[in-house]
């Protein structure tokens, strides 16, 4: 069961370890673009591509649904990137549902896990497979990976590099379990205070110059390249996909902003300045600042 890009890595690692897939649950076709096309998601292109069984229900609580995945009689379910399960669904086959989660829980339970640990600063999160239960990302942990996070890591790059941990993960808990060598580990006898991953909204995103120079790369690297870090340049989104970080003694306003016209672009911020070098301004392509100082003209 699984949706996007992320979770065609872990079906073809169980697809290619030989396991009998009986059936792939994901999202129903929707137009997009401006032709307003049907548009399917990346797991059924993949599920075509291996002519496997698809189904795409609206609701996984409707009868017919049920029916046809009771139907299957699958062993085991396995979740990567999909929705909220209701418990008729995830309490079906005998050993249960697992997930594949991008963080170690019990840090960073919720929706946009690889994003926070990077705005956060983390020097390291993992993957983690799990057992599904009622509350959303709590279920007894079953296996993890750590995955070290660079200084410069984007969630673009740290999310094609969790995409191919958790899916070796997975085929290595869906062995382990199959063999009955799995211990499973209850998340609340891991004592840590607990950080959150939630669902990230426009105003996560806006850049406050305030803040240090640490602070605005890690939201830099964290939003890139989706949704993306923004600030306003005369009224229009300006969004910055990559920083470096310049630290300094300065007098200057934060949030103001210096450049040669040329070859680079800051602003002020707490203590330093932030060099914009991958930027999009709204209404025009993304682009180097280079390229961009070139044909900009300033206020």
């Amino acid at each position: 069961m699984g949706t996007p890009e992320f979770a065609v890595a872990s079906l073809n690692a169980l697809v290619e370890s030989g396991y009998n897939i009986v059936g792939v649950v994901t999202a129903p076709d929707k137009p997009a673009g401006r032709g307003m096309k049907m548009n399917e998601s990346a797991v059924k292109k993949y599920a075509v591509e291996k002519g496997l069984k698809i189904l795409q229900p609206e609701k996984l609580k409707n009868p017919a649904f049920i029916d046809e995945l009771k139907s299957l009689n699958a062993d085991i379910q396995v979740v990567v990137a999909f929705r909220m399960l209701p418990e008729i669904v995830w309490n079906m086959p005998p050993l249960g549902t697992i997930n594949v989660h991008g963080s170690l829980l019990p840090q960073y339970r919720g929706a946009a896990p690889i994003n926070w640990a990077i705005i956060n600063g983390e020097k390291e999160t993992g993957v983690t497979t799990f057992k599904l239960q009622h509350e959303i990302d709590t279920g007894n942990i079953l296996l993890q990976a750590v995955i070290p996070i660079g200084e410069d890591e984007t969630a673009g790059e740290l999310h094609d590099k969790m995409k191919e941990v958790g899916a070796e993960l997975l085929v290595k808990t869906i062995q382990q379990l199959g063999e009955g060598k799995l211990k499973e580990m209850p998340q609340q006898n891991i004592a840590v205070e607990i950080k959150h991953a939630p669902k990230i909204f426009t105003e996560t995103c806006k850049i406050d110059w305030n803040k240090s120079t640490d602070e605005i790369h890690n939201l830099v690297r964290g939003l890139s390249p989706f949704p993306g870090a923004f600030t306003l340049l005369n009224e229009k989104a300006f969004k910055i996909y990559q920083s470096k970080k310049e630290m300094a003694m300065h007098n200057f306003e934060n949030g103001s902003l210096h450049t040669d016209h040329k070859t680079y672009l800051k602003f002020a911020c707490s203590n330093g300045f932030i060099h914009v070098t991958d930027i999009q301004l709204e209404g025009k392509k993304r682009m180097f600042t280079e390229e961009f100082l070139r044909g900009y003209r300033f206020n």
